[in-house]
């Protein structure tokens, strides 16, 4: 054999081995779970992009994208309600139901995700609640998509840095025109009876039904203190965010409830 020809059988031989190395050490890809499994939230976080993460929560493009990466193409992205603010003094509250139509794994089958945000100065942060339409159809689109793809985490866009549950127990009394030092013993306000019955109805949740869920037994809601209906309200919002599922037995919205 002469030194050219070993030579190439050594090159060769080099060439083989590195390429079998190569192939050893390329991570293998993750094989898609069975939709909403165990493994299911995991599989899906993993798809994101680090620029589409803020804090580990999705922001709405980075869902969007992920949506058609997994779960198959967007044909209809829109709000189909909206409640524009009617505050002519201010940013004001504004509601927005949004709705998204998935051609399910691009089968044919179209399924339809929707849900509903409202934003206003107590929830948002001032740079968003300038705008609060838009800002409330971009959190209702992020929480109908995470609805879809079924993960563990609020979207970007729901987050705020406020603390929430102060600026409406002041709100609250502000509106009622009381003065003075807060007294938690005192009976529910009519705004904050109002703002849990708006809640109520949009989450589907049973008013005399929610507030009976705790340990104490009420016979209407005006026996409930103005302390124990900020923490209603702190869980109420905590549904909404869906960091906590709604149980069962106080599901069911009765506008006869009074």
């Amino acid at each position: 054999m002469t030194k050219d020809l070993e030579m190439d059988l050594f090159d060769a031989e080099s060439i083989e081995s590195e390429t079998k190395d190569m192939k050893d050490t390329k991570e293998p890809e993750l094989t898609m779970p069975a939709y909403g499994s165990k493994e299911w939230s995991d599989y899906v976080m993993s798809k994101f992009e680090p620029h589409e993460l803020i804090d580990g929560n999705p922001v709405c493009a980075g869902l969007r994208r992920v949506t058609e990466d997994v779960l198959g193409s967007i044909v209809s992205s829109r709000p189909s309600q909206v409640w524009p603010s009617t505050d002519v003094n201010g940013p004001g509250r504004a509601t927005v139901i949004f709705e998204v139509v998935i051609n399910w794994m691009d089968s044919g089958e179209f399924r339809t995700f929707a849900e509903v945000a409202d934003v206003w100065h107590g929830n948002t942060d001032d740079l968003f609640c300038a705008h609060p339409v838009a800002t409330a159809s971009t959190r209702a689109e992020g929480r109908a998509l995470r609805k879809a793809l079924k993960v563990k985490c609020l979207a970007a866009e729901e987050l705020a840095k406020k603390d929430i549950v102060s600026i409406v127990r002041q709100s609250v009394d502000q509106n009622v025109g009381v003065s003075g030092e807060w007294k938690e013993e005192s009976n529910i306000s009519l705004p904050q009876v109002n703002f849990i019955d708006g809640k109520c109805k949009q989450l589907d949740i049973h008013v005399l039904n929610f507030i009976n869920a705790g340990s104490e037994n009420y016979s209407s809601i005006n026996d409930v203190s103005k302390k124990t209906a900020s923490k209603m309200l702190a869980t109420l919002n905590e549904y909404q965010t869906k960091t906590k599922n709604i149980p069962e037995k106080i599901k069911g919205y009765d506008s006869n409830w009074r």
